[in-house]
């Protein structure tokens, strides 16, 4: 127990980064699942039929395949374009784990933005025009509200999903809490207690999530009224 007390600090250190990839990778998967889902909802064969296949083959890889095709390949694509006398040039392990848990999130994002599209009545978006709305007004205030709540449960679970996901990160060398508890395990030689200890906070972590979201849920509810 002394151990791990001593070793806190190291621990929340790898968790604030932890953290700061989980949050970075949302930001830009929701931004990246909304353009995708617009994509697939476009009534253009040639842009849907691509995002379609495009996404169902992101879904159909693993993360951790996706990450080390980034951070080693994309590595060796960049030395390649320096040429042989240009400095090798490598990518950062944050980089790459924002790069490739975003596309995989936003993939997943896509289809449930995609279905809360389609929740919103046609009649609404109509309605909106004979009132004079622009296309962008309509988006903003019928139905982007409309899509935030029914999209909500759906991003709640791929926020859970994604936070665990964050430790393969640690395979390509970033300090998260994944890499700095397996350092104070090798030195310690206490992996049982150091991973316990890494289990429980992952798990804070989501109940504490799990409790945000519900929060949001409630809040963006008010005003609907329940079936019984």
């Amino acid at each position: 127990m002394e151990n791990v007390v001593s070793y806190l600090p190291l621990l929340l250190a790898g968790l604030k980064i932890t953290l700061l990839l989980a949050l970075t990778t949302v930001v830009v998967g929701l931004c990246l699942g909304m353009l995708l889902a617009l994509a697939k909802l476009s009534p253009r064969p040639w842009l849907s039929r691509p995002v379609f296949a495009l996404t169902n083959f992101l879904r159909g890889i693993p993360e951790f395949l996706i990450l080390l095709v980034v951070f080693y390949g994309g590595a060796q694509v960049l030395s390649d374009m320096a040429g042989e006398g240009g400095t090798p040039l490598n990518i950062s392990p944050f980089g790459a784990g924002v790069f490739a848990l975003s596309i995989v999130f936003g993939s997943y994002a896509s289809e449930t933005f995609r279905a809360a599209f389609l929740s919103v009545p046609k009649g609404q978006v109509e309605a909106g025009l004979a009132y004079g709305f622009s296309p962008l007004q309509i988006f903003r205030y019928v139905q982007l509200p409309q899509i935030w709540r029914v999209a909500l449960p759906g991003i709640a679970n791929l926020w859970q999903g994604l936070v665990k996901d964050t430790a393969l990160v640690s395979i390509v060398g970033l300090d998260d809490l994944m890499r700095k508890t397996n350092q104070a395990a090798q030195t310690t030689r206490e992996p049982f207690t150091f991973y316990l200890v890494a289990a429980l906070i992952f798990l804070a972590v989501t109940l504490l999530s799990m409790a945000f979201f519900a929060w949001m849920e409630r809040r963006s509810s008010r005003g609907v009224r329940r079936a019984r």
